[in-house]
């Protein structure tokens, strides 16, 4: 019987089901299969992409201008 283990998986090294866990999370993060599963549930029409992605500019925009000017005089 052969020892190796095919695919996504973590030995869980004395019975530590919590630290055995968090790597088997870590390696899903890094793969990107949860990003990948996500974008595979709902799809989103080119058009509104495009449009989420001007909107985020424009709010990133605003943001900076805001940033740069004086504060209003209180007096």
């Amino acid at each position: 019987m052969s020892d190796k283990l095919y695919g996504r998986s973590v030995i869980v090294p004395d019975g530590n089901v919590e630290k055995a866990l968090r790597k088997f999370k870590k390696k899903i993060q890094e793969s990107g299969l949860l990003l990948e599963l996500r974008d595979r549930v709902e799809y989103i029409k080119p058009n509104v992409i495009r449009k989420q992605k001007k909107k985020q500019a424009v709010r990133r925009w605003k943001k900076q201008l805001s940033s740069q000017q004086l504060p209003k005089q209180l007096y």
